[in-house]
């Protein structure tokens, strides 16, 4: 297991390394950073989009988050960190795409498919109760399809439903419908597969995943 001092000895590492070898690149991020594509991730410890998409430092703007969910637009008072992140990136970054990668394995999928943290005080489950709440129609379609919602089948259908959902909910945000509507940006589905390192891409005209 990888501690804060073994973390600090790959700093060290990279310092004398890879930071070294991309000199000039760090020396052009320090004056500011243009990514192209936004990234909406889960906050898993398996599914680090930076290795997954190989790559460079200033290539792409990550937030990442429980279920790598976008809850729909709203102005109510609140702490909206992830549309804050997409506010940042779509209108001041004038990012081209906005890719949802959900990935397989994912523990707030699980949950919402289960309920098991239903009912849970903050603290205690219920802030990831709360959060994962926005999946709750797609996760009763899921056990309304299948009897038996402990399968991988379940599971994976579970994980590929919260992607379209966070595809349907960044539709709702009036920035995203401008510029969707005017083609300077594109939605992106994905799903990685920790068993077997697939990408899968959202084919939106089917509504359905196939490998990269």
């Amino acid at each position: 297991m990888t501690h804060f001092a073994d973390m600090i000895e790959g700093y060290r590492r990279f310092r004398n390394g890879g930071w070294r070898e991309q000199r000039e690149r760090w020396e052009q991020l320090a004056e500011g950073q243009s990514p192209k594509v936004m990234v909406i991730a889960c906050s898993d410890s398996r599914s680090e989009p930076s290795q997954i998409f190989d790559t460079n430092p200033g290539e792409i703007f990550v937030v990442r988050n429980v279920g790598a969910l976008v809850p729909p637009f709203e102005t109510t008072p609140g702490r909206h960190g992830v549309s804050a992140a997409l506010e940042f990136a779509v209108q001041f970054l004038k990012v081209d795409e906005v890719v949802v990668m959900g990935h397989g394995m994912c523990g707030g999928c699980h949950a919402a498919l289960h309920r098991t943290m239903e009912g849970a005080e903050p603290g205690r489950g219920g802030f990831v109760a709360h959060w994962i709440a926005m999946l709750d129609e797609a996760s009763e379609q899921i056990r309304a399809e299948y009897p038996d919602i402990d399968t991988a089948d379940a599971r994976r259908a579970m994980e590929l439903a919260a992607v379209r959902v966070s595809i349907a909910n960044l539709r709702t945000f009036p920035c995203i419908q401008e510029k969707e509507k005017r083609g300077t940006l594109k939605l992106r589905g994905a799903f990685f597969a920790i068993s077997d390192g697939v990408l899968h891409l959202l084919d939106e005209t089917t509504g359905e995943f196939a490998p990269a």
